[in-house]
């Protein structure tokens, strides 16, 4: 009985000591494991924060990339303005170089053209645009295109527009004046040029008739053609150059001078005269002309 007992507590204490064996290698295994997950937790943190901080410098290396293509873009752009306007300049040094500086000279009794000077590209107009259709009449290019227009649309109001004079050379021009002296003396100062001073040898000047009148002057004033001028003549770059009032001749409402349609539309809006506008200013208009 006694050695059935011992055997119990042999029994209990080999169990106990297995399970306690067992506790205890649970511990330790759990502790290791903990240590190992511990371990790969911040090993896993720090790959963490090292890819934080590659990001981090990543996206500052891409925000300088961006200020910096954005102020390369703002350079090209501004280069490009300068090329621009380079260009620009270059161009309208080019025209000025190829428009004549007479076009928007005052020739009455103020400049002098010599007898050698021919404008440039003097055209024969249309036989249907002079009221003799024996004679020629001439004008530069650009001004004749326009008055073509001018007279279309006159017709087209049912206005009928002649070209009673255009250009004149510096000897017909002389010739011409001495013609009226003849007749007229000194008086002939009042409305003829001299040789030299006459807007005709431009090239860009008209004497404007119509038949409604017998296609001379008098009575050219109070015609529906005149009246239709004043309106419209501006829009197609004519001006009239001796208006009521001026100080070099007397008033000539057939008398109209092609000085582009620029400068034109500025003498309507502020409703002045060519001859009023000072020199300066209307050089500064070559460089539209003959818009």
């Amino acid at each position: 009985m006694k050695e059935k007992g011992m055997n119990g507590v042999r029994t209990r204490d080999i169990v106990l000591g297995v399970a306690g064996i067992a506790l205890i290698g649970g511990i330790g295994y759990g502790g290791y494991s903990f240590y190992q997950l511990s371990k790969e937790y911040d090993q896993t943190r720090e790959a963490l924060e090292a890819a934080s901080g590659a990001l981090e410098v990543e996206r500052q290396t891409n925000a300088q990339l961006s200020e910096s293509l954005s102020a390369e873009q703002a350079r090209n752009a501004d280069f490009e303005n300068q090329i621009g306007s380079i260009s620009s300049t270059v161009g309208k040094l080019d025209k000025l170089q190829n428009t004549d500086p007479q076009v928007l000279a005052k020739y009455s009794k103020v400049y002098f053209l010599s007898d050698t000077y021919i404008p440039r590209d003097l055209v024969t107009l249309a036989s249907s645009s002079g009221f003799e259709a024996s004679r020629t009449y001439k004008l530069t290019q650009d001004a004749a295109v326009q008055l073509e227009d001018m007279f279309q649309a006159a017709e087209n109001d049912d206005i009928t527009l002649k070209v009673a004079s255009a250009y004149r050379s510096f000897n017909e021009q002389g010739g011409l004046k001495s013609t009226y002296r003849v007749t007229y003396g000194k008086g002939a100062n009042a409305f003829s040029a001299d040789q030299g001073y006459s807007e005709h040898q431009l090239g860009t000047t008209v004497d404007i008739t119509t038949p409604a009148i017998g296609g001379g002057f008098v009575g050219f004033d109070g015609s529906e053609a005149f009246t239709w001028l004043n309106k419209n003549a501006w829009k197609y770059g004519f001006v009239l150059s001796y208006p009521k009032g001026n100080t070099y001749y007397v008033f000539e409402p057939w008398h109209w001078r092609f000085v582009g349609t620029t400068l034109a539309e500025e003498l309507h809006s502020q409703n002045i005269h060519f001859y009023e506008m000072d020199q300066r200013k209307l050089n500064q208009y070559l460089i539209d002309y003959p818009n």
